[in-house]
């Protein structure tokens, strides 16, 4: 897997102070994509152990409230590889953290196909998630004051709930932020 970019303190991308890791590689192509430099898997360097602790020490003051994965895309398979063992290790040391995964994929093309996200390690990779925000970006229903994400048509997931519920649940924002119309 290779990687296009890290955004230490970032906070456009989930709630609250994160890291965010753009991974290279995207089928998807959507008209109007603010990164498709991205869509290319050779794109930017290679994701290595020291790239992987670099971001797991950034992850350490109490401050940083998370880590945000997008990119290109993180669920195509050639990608979920490479992110599997990385986001174990992210839980297994920062339990108390979030973790946001931003997809093209809908949950429903992940969780129960047919689309090239759907595999085997889905199972394993959507119980280390926090919050999912799914679906493709569609240019025609673009909306800047919508929080942490591009088009009305993305859903914002709880994928605990979701997953204990066996049916998606949408994450629910602070009061102030639960609608746009402020």
């Amino acid at each position: 897997m290779n990687y296009a970019e890290i955004k230490y303190c970032d906070i456009a991308n989930g709630v609250g102070v994160r890291t965010t890791l753009f991974v290279s590689g995207c089928r998807h192509h959507c008209e109007g994509c603010f990164n498709p430099v991205q869509w290319d898997f050779a794109a930017g360097e290679p994701f290595s152990s020291e790239v992987e602790e670099r971001i797991l020490e950034s992850l350490e003051p109490p401050y940083v409230a998370g880590l945000t994965i997008l990119g290109g895309e993180p669920m195509e398979a050639e990608n979920q590889a490479g992110l599997l063992p990385f986001l174990q290790r992210v839980r297994e040391r920062f339990p108390q953290k979030s973790i946001w995964v931003y997809t093209g994929f809908t949950w429903e093309a992940l969780t129960q196909g047919p689309s090239r996200g759907h595999t085997e390690l889905v199972p394993q990779l959507l119980p280390l998630v926090d919050v999912l925000v799914d679906g493709p970006f569609v240019l025609p229903l673009k909306d800047i004051s919508l929080r942490f994400r591009g088009s009305s048509n993305q859903r914002l997931i709880d994928v605990p709930a979701s997953l204990a519920a066996g049916e998606v649940i949408g994450w629910q924002d602070e009061p102030v932020f639960a609608s746009h119309a402020w």
